[in-house]
C-alpha cells in the first residue's frame, strides 16, 4: 500500500455532495478511414478485452489507522468503469454536452478505483467521443491530459493501441507525470505549502510589506483584497453544466502580435470580455474588475518546468467596455505579478504564494468569511500537443478539459491548445450560474472585439459547429 500525499488527501477531504472533486476530459474523434458503420460497437468490444488495468487505475482508497492509502483492487470489475453509450437523436453537440454535464455531476464510488471512461456514439456523421473521468486525488488535470495524449500516436496507421487504463507508462521514457500546474491543484496545495517553507518567511515578510505599499500606488498591482462580491462566488450545488468550444490559434496569435501581448494575455482578455457580457445578461456585473487565479510559467522561453510554475492573481478588466483597454489592463497585471516573483528565490516564491493564498484555501474549506474572496474565478491555460494525433487510426479532432468548480468558486475555465486550435472547457454549477452555454457566444464576441480593436479582419470560425 502507498499513502496518499497531503495534496491528494486534501481532495478527498474537500469532496461533498455539492462539491465532487473529480476532473475529466472529452475527446472527439473521426472514424478511421474505411471503418464500417458499426465501428464503435466493434471498438467497444476490443476495449473490453483490456480488463487488467495498470496503476494507478487498479488502485482504490483504503484506510489504516485513519490514514488513506492506495491499494490494488482485488475485485476490479471493468464493467463498472468502462461504459459504451449512445447519444439520443439528433446526436448534436447539444446532446453531447448535456450528457457530459449529467455524468460530471455524479460522484464516484470510493469502494472502487476512482475513474470512469465512456465511449460515446450516435453522432451525425462518422464521429465518436470519449469522456474520461478521474478523481483529483488519483490524478490532476494536467497529468490526465498528458497521459491521454501519450497513449495516442502521430501515425494514422498505428493499431493495437490500448485504452488509457491499460497504457503502460514505462513504455515511454518521458512518461513521468509530476508537473501539476492546473489552478485547482495549486490553490489547494498552497494551504499546506507554507509549512514546508518556514525558513523563507523573513524574506517573504519584506516582499509582502513591499507589495502592500505598491498596491496603494501601482494600478497594475493585484492583491488578495481586490476581488469584488459576485455571483461567481455564491454557494454551489452538485449540478454541473459543461460548455466547450474550439477557436483558431492563428486568430489568437494575430491578436497577441497586434497588441504586443502573450497568448495567455489574450486568453485572459477574452475570458474577461465573456464574463463581462455574461454577468451583464444576468444583471450581476460588479462595478470593480473581476480577479482570476491563474498558474503561469516564469520561463522566458516556451518550455514548461514544474519548478517554475506559480499561481498569480490577474485583473480581468471586466469594469471597462473597451477591449483594447481591457487587454492592456490584463497585460500590466500579469507582467507586474511575474516581475514581482522574479525578484525572489524559488523557496521564497513558494512561501510567498502559500502565504498569499492560504486565506483563500481556508475560505474554500470552511466558508468562515463568505463576504471575502481572494479571487473570483479559476483560469488555467495548458499547452497541449502541437501535431494531429490518432487512436487506432481515428483522428483526434478536439480535446476539451472538464474541470472542477469549488464552493464559492462556481466557475472553472480551462483552456488547452491542440494542433492549430485553442480548446475552451467551461465547467460551472448549473444552478448558481444558469445558461452557462451563452458564454460560448460571448467568447467569440470577445475575440471579434479584439480583432476589431487591433484592425484585423474578423474571421468567424465556430470550430465545433463547423465540424459537428
Amino acid at each position: 500500500m502507498k499513502p496518499l500525499s497531503a495534496t491528494d488527501n486534501l481532495f478527498l477531504m474537500l469532496e461533498k455532495r455539492q462539491q465532487p472533486t473529480h476532473i475529466a476530459g472529452l475527446q472527439l474523434y473521426d472514424f478511421p478511414e474505411g471503418a464500417p458503420a458499426n465501428y464503435v460497437s466493434r471498438f467497444a468490444e476490443e476495449l473490453r478485452q483490456y480488463n487488467q488495468p495498470v496503476a494507478p487505475f487498479n488502485q482504490r482508497v483504503t484506510y489504516r489507522f485513519g490514514r488513506p492509502y492506495w491499494k490494488a483492487d482485488s475485485q476490479f470489475d471493468l464493467e463498472h468503469h468502462f461504459r459504451h453509450v449512445a447519444l439520443p437523436k439528433p446526436g448534436r453537440i447539444r446532446e453531447l454536452l448535456a450528457l457530459i454535464s449529467a455524468e460530471h455531476s455524479n460522484q464516484m464510488d470510493r469502494e472502487r478505483p476512482l475513474w470512469e471512461s465512456y465511449l460515446i456514439e450516435g453522432f451525425k456523421g462518422r464521429r465518436f467521443a470519449v469522456y474520461s473521468k478521474q478523481h483529483h486525488a488519483l490524478m490532476d488535470g494536467v497529468s490526465a491530459m498528458r497521459l491521454g495524449t501519450k497513449m495516442l500516436s502521430t501515425d494514422p496507421n498505428e493499431r493495437n493501441m490500448p485504452p488509457v487504463w491499460a497504457f503502460d507508462l514505462k513504455s515511454k521514457s518521458d512518461a513521468k507525470l509530476t508537473n501539476r500546474l492546473d489552478a485547482t491543484t495549486l490553490v489547494a496545495a498552497a494551504r499546506a505549502g507554507i509549512r514546508n517553507n518556514l525558513t523563507a518567511i523573513p524574506h517573504v515578510a519584506k516582499a509582502v510589506r513591499d507589495a502592500w505599499r505598491k498596491s496603494k500606488t501601482d494600478s497594475a498591482y493585484t492583491s488578495i483584497f481586490q476581488a469584488p462580491q459576485c455571483v461567481l462566488n455564491d454557494r454551489i450545488t452538485g449540478s454541473r453544466r459543461f460548455a466547450a468550444e474550439s477557436f483558431s490559434l492563428a486568430r489568437i496569435r494575430a491578436i497577441a502580435k497586434a497588441f504586443d501581448a502573450t497568448i495567455n494575455d489574450v486568453v485572459l482578455a477574452i475570458c474577461g470580455s465573456a464574463l463581462r457580457d455574461y454577468l451583464l445578461d444576468q444583471n450581476a456585473l460588479p462595478d470593480q474588475p473581476l480577479i482570476a487565479a491563474i498558474p503561469v510559467s516564469l520561463r522566458e522561453d516556451e518550455s514548461i518546468g514544474g519548478n517554475q510554475i506559480v499561481t498569480i492573481l490577474a485583473n480581468l478588466g471586466t469594469h471597462t467596455p473597451d477591449p483594447a483597454q481591457r487587454i492592456q489592463i490584463v497585460k500590466a497585471s500579469v507582467q507586474e505579478a511575474k516581475q514581482r516573483m522574479k525578484t525572489m528565490s524559488q523557496q521564497e516564491i513558494m512561501a510567498y504564494t502559500a502565504l498569499m493564498l492560504t486565506p483563500a484555501g481556508m475560505q474554500m474549506l470552511t466558508g468562515l468569511i463568505p463576504r471575502w474572496q481572494a479571487f473570483n474565478v479559476l483560469i488555467s491555460n495548458v499547452p497541449g500537443p502541437k501535431q494531429p494525433l490518432y487512436w487506432n487510426g481515428a483522428r483526434l479532432r478536439g480535446m476539451y478539459p472538464v474541470s472542477m468548480p469549488l464552493d464559492r468558486l462556481a466557475l472553472n475555465i480551462t483552456i488547452l491548445s491542440y494542433h492549430d486550435q485553442l480548446e475552451f472547457g467551461l465547467t460551472a454549477c448549473r444552478r448558481t450560474l444558469p445558461s452557462m452555454q451563452r458564454m460560448l457566444m460571448h467568447l467569440e464576441s470577445g475575440i471579434e472585439a479584439l480583432e476589431v480593436a487591433a484592425g484585423l479582419s474578423c474571421s468567424h470560425r465556430n470550430e465545433m459547429e463547423l465540424s459537428w
